[in-house]
């Protein structure tokens, strides 16, 4: 059984789902497949900041994320057990509310509003090969059923939207190109949350070298996420309840923040979730979402970069898919634009990811934020992508921050000079590996391998206090 189509989609949740939302309307015509069925889970940091929702208004699917009934959040909080940042969101086009929404819900309604579009979604079909011409250009794909039927679809374009491991991206022989090994392990487990006086709020705290979270989701539910240093896992490994529970134990203010709240569902743990910017587009192909790029979940940015990725993606091919030529040269564009507005977040998100002790440092940045709501404001615009990091983490602020731990009898002079050597170093490294981004990237494309000084075995951080996930 042979089909054709403009483009073939592979993965038809956030970036498969808004890629062809952006083709149909633009008059293409667009085959989506799943090896799932809808609606279904999948593992998946799920919160939501503002500029989440200004995606899904773009895609026209806000009113059916909106019918789930999730807790809007328009206040966050973050901190350790001495102190805590609270405030509100700064406004994202208009909208300045956070939420968490699960995934099986999350994924129905995008599938839904990508064919009212006019896209044909195909569940429970998976790729099993992709077709070439003569010139090695990839002009379709082979797939089969849960009933074992098979057949091809030819298409002008195969967009791999089919997350970290994705058989696209295995089949067209692609490489990381930048890559950062991640330092916490997640583990998660939802709650029956009655405590509606705290639904409007997403917190995070961190004890020591922990990381832990509480985000109210859809369903009278929140999810609990703990993030510990990833050599952990083996404990999560051997009995993930005992450790989960534990661990919410000693983090005083989680303990407290989950009083009456009971868990319902198992614990779901994942080990090894390294980041990396992956070569995503050649001869007839494009990766899209997780499946091209993947950065340290401690900032919660997957979803909406799927969603806007997956659109731009749409949007950007759409007028050439009939020459392939111009067709490339779109596909390098997008790349391009993809990677220059995601490296700062990457970035931090490595830095926030590390499994370091809260240093001196930021102990007095966490008291400096937590002075006023416009200073939490500023934090919470980093994660909404309203300012970039290095705007509100400014160096006039570091040297404040020093002086404030240099006034403090507490603070242990070895101790605060070491942390400024360690993370002057990091930040060192975090520039070098900015100005050198593209560079490696095209070095990496002409070698077919990743140069090795594409990713620093440490890659730098900005001093600052963790945050979300």
């Amino acid at each position: 059984m042979e089909t054709h189509t403009d483009v073939l989609v592979v993965g038809a949740r956030c970036a498969g789902s808004a890629a062809a939302i952006a083709l149909a309307r633009r008059g293409r015509a667009v085959v989506a497949l799943d090896g799932a069925t809808f609606p279904s889970d999948t593992l998946s940091t799920h919160l939501f900041f503002p500029h989440h929702w200004a995606e899904l208004e773009r895609l026209g699917a806000r009113d059916r994320v909106l019918a789930l009934d999730p807790p809007l959040h328009p206040r966050a909080a973050l901190g350790t057990p001495e102190v805590e940042i609270t405030g509100r969101y700064g406004a994202y086009e208009g909208i300045a509310t956070g939420s968490c929404v699960r995934r099986p819900g999350l994924d129905l309604a995008l599938v839904e509003t990508a064919r009212a579009a006019g896209a044909e979604v195909r569940e429970a079909t998976r790729v099993t090969d992709l077709l070439h011409d003569d010139d090695g250009r990839v002009v379709g794909v082979r797939w089969k059923d849960r009933e074992d039927r098979t057949g091809e679809i030819r298409a002008k374009l195969v967009v791999g939207a089919d997350g970290r491991r994705s058989t696209v991206a295995r089949l067209v022989g692609t490489r990381e190109h930048h890559r950062w090994e991640n330092q916490r392990m997640m583990a998660f487990a939802y709650y029956d949350d009655p405590r509606e006086e705290l639904r409007g709020v997403a917190a995070q705290w961190r004890e020591g070298r922990e990381l832990a979270t509480v985000f109210p989701c859809d369903g009278g539910k929140s999810v609990v996420l703990l993030m510990p240093p990833v050599e952990r896992a083996e404990e999560f490994r051997r009995d993930a309840t005992g450790a989960f529970s534990s661990t919410v134990a000693a983090i005083a203010p989680l303990a407290e923040r989950l009083r009456g709240c009971t868990m319902a569902s198992k614990v779901r743990t994942s080990r090894s979730h390294p980041s990396y910017f992956r070569h995503s587009q050649g001869p007839g192909w494009a990766l899209a979402g997780d499946a091209g790029h993947f950065k340290d979940p401690v900032t919660a940015q997957g979803i909406r970069d799927a969603l806007r990725f997956g659109r731009l993606l749409g949007e950007a091919v759409a007028p050439y898919l009939d020459d392939p030529a111009d067709l490339d040269a779109a596909l390098a564009r997008w790349e391009s634009d993809r990677d220059e507005q995601c490296l700062p977040m990457y970035q931090w998100a490595n830095g926030l990811g590390r499994d370091d002790d809260v240093s001196p440092l930021e102990r007095a940045s966490y008291r400096w934020f937590a002075a006023s709501e416009d200073r939490a404001t500023e934090l919470w615009d980093v994660f909404s992508r309203r300012r970039p990091p290095t705007q509100v983490f400014r160096p006039a602020r570091l040297l404040g921050w020093v002086r404030d731990c240099l006034r403090d009898p507490a603070v242990d002079r070895a101790e605060l000079w070491r942390v400024l050597r360690r993370d002057v170093g990091r930040e060192i490294a975090r520039v070098r590996e900015a100005r050198g981004f593209v560079q490696n990237r095209e070095e990496s494309a002409r070698r077919g391998l990743p140069p090795a000084s594409a990713s620093p075995e440490r890659a730098p951080a900005l001093i600052a206090p963790e945050a979300g996930a």
